[in-house]
Parts: C-alpha cells; structure tokens; sequence
C-alpha cells in the first residue's frame, strides 16, 4: 500500500496563517478602538506642538524665523484687543462666503445636468477639464484689467479656482445614482424631470456635499492670495503685511487663526451631510 504525501507545511495544524482581521492600528477599512483612536488624534496635535516648544524655547532656530508659542499668543492678544482680527476675519469670510455661494449656484446644477444627460456632457466636459487645469493665479492681471482692483475681483478670482473642480466632482456624484434606480422609476411612471428631482439628486445629495467640503478648502486656501490683489482688510492681508515687518509672530497667529476657522468650516459641512442625508453616515 502506498504511503501518503505528508501534507503541505502550510497545512500542518499549528503552522495555517491567521485569517482572522489584523487587531488595533494595522485595522484595514474596520473602525479602531475609541481609545486608540483618542490617544491617536492627542499624538498629532501634542508632538507638533512640543517640536515648535522645544526648537523655538531652546533659540535653535533663531526667534525671527520661529517665535516662541507665548509670543504667539501674545500677538494674537495684541490684534484681538485693537480689533484688526475681527475685522480681519470677517472681511475673509465675507468674501469666501459670497464667492463659494456663487461656486454651488453654478457647479451644482451644471454638473447634475453633466452627470445626468450624456448630451450635457459632451457639450460642457470638455471646455470645463480644460479650464480647471489653468491656475486661478494666473487670471489675476487679466482680473485687474477687466474688473479693476475691487470686491469684484477678489471674489471673481474664488469662483475661478474653484467652480470647474466643484462641477466635475457634481458630476461625477450624480453620475453615481444607479441606472436600475432610473429605469424603475420609468417603469411606474415617473416622468423625465421627475426622476432628476426625486431620484438622481436626493441620491447624490451625499456627494454633492462631499463636494462642497473639498472645495470649499480650496476656496478658504485662494483668498489668502485673492486678498493680495491691492486689499486693506482680510487675514491675508495681514499676513503680507505682518511680513513687510518681518513680525514672524503675527504671521503665526493668523495662520494658527486660518487654520482652526478651516478646521470648523469642515465640520460644518460634515454636519449639514449627517443632517441632509442621515442614510449616509
């Protein structure tokens, strides 16, 4: 009688690799447990922050070029109490309000009708993916001819950097909603329009607001620059203007202070997404 094989190592009991899901940091697309996840978020804030303490507390970067984290604070004291922040502030946000506004008021129809209508598509795709390849930058002394050194042409400037990126990912969000979803809509008898405004929106109103959130980012970065255009007001403006004097510590300031209205910026729109589409958390 024959002897059998023996069986493969890897098949021998004791030596058959663990199948079961990787446990804690290495979790692959699984949520982490909440106390990793906590000590995680404390790591990158706290190991940045001690960097900057210990290089600027101990001069080995000079404090021209990295002022001490109480410095900072102390500048931000100084434009709070005299107001310019607010000011600052608000004169930023207006413009990044009004122009993003104008962004959704053109991208998300445009590019519903993009993703929905291949007719659309073939007639807007085209010249679209090649503006959005132009840097907003680049518009800006053809801005100062046409629009002059105003309101109108730092907002314009936000609608351009940003309205070509917001179309396309509108698009690409409605082109998402299931051709199943569409035809049995037909089946019990919906008409055209109907569908586009019961069906292909409220399935890609998740997506649509993804879409705002990244642009909106984009838009926050481009006023810094839009407030170069001959500006006397903005957190921009403060920043060029902090460096013609070379007061690197107000520069973090504002730059702390751009980063945390950013930061809440964000979470608004994951908010509004949690509100508006509670089915796509």
């Amino acid at each position: 009688m024959d002897t059998p094989a023996p069986a493969p190592a890897s098949a021998r009991p004791g030596r058959m690799r663990s199948r079961t899901p990787a446990r804690g940091f290495w979790r692959l697309r699984e949520p982490i447990p909440k106390r990793l996840r906590v000590s995680l978020m404390v790591v990158s804030v706290v190991v940045p922050l001690a960097a900057w303490v210990i290089l600027s507390g101990t001069k080995t970067v000079d404090p021209l070029f990295l002022p001490t984290p109480t410095s900072v604070f102390r500048a931000f004291q100084r434009l709070w109490s005299s107001g310019t922040l607010q000011s600052d502030m608000s004169a930023t946000l207006t413009r990044v309000g009004i122009g993003f506004a104008l962004v959704v008021v053109i991208s998300v129809p445009l590019g519903v009708a993009i993703g929905t209508f291949e007719s659309v598509q073939a007639l807007f795709e085209p010249m679209i993916g090649l503006l959005r390849y132009m840097p907003a930058p680049a518009f800006i002394p053809l801005l100062i001819i046409w629009l002059g050194l105003g309101e109108s042409s730092k907002i314009t400037l936000l609608v351009v950097g940003t309205v070509f990126f917001n179309t396309l990912m509108s698009a690409d969000a409605a082109g998402d909603v299931p051709k199943e979803l569409i035809d049995a809509s037909y089946t019990l008898g919906a008409t055209r329009w109907t569908v586009v405004r019961k069906v292909v929106v409220p399935h890609a109103l998740p997506g649509l607001i993804d879409a705002m959130r990244v642009n909106i980012a984009a838009t926050w970065n481009l006023v810094v620059v839009a407030e170069l255009i001959a500006a006397q007001s903005g957190l921009g403006y403060r920043i060029v203007r902090a460096q013609r004097f070379l007061q690197t510590d107000q520069i973090f300031a504002v730059l702390i202070v751009i980063g945390v209205i950013g930061v809440a910026i964000d979470l608004s729109f994951r908010a509004l997404r949690n509100v508006a589409a509670p089915w796509a958390r």
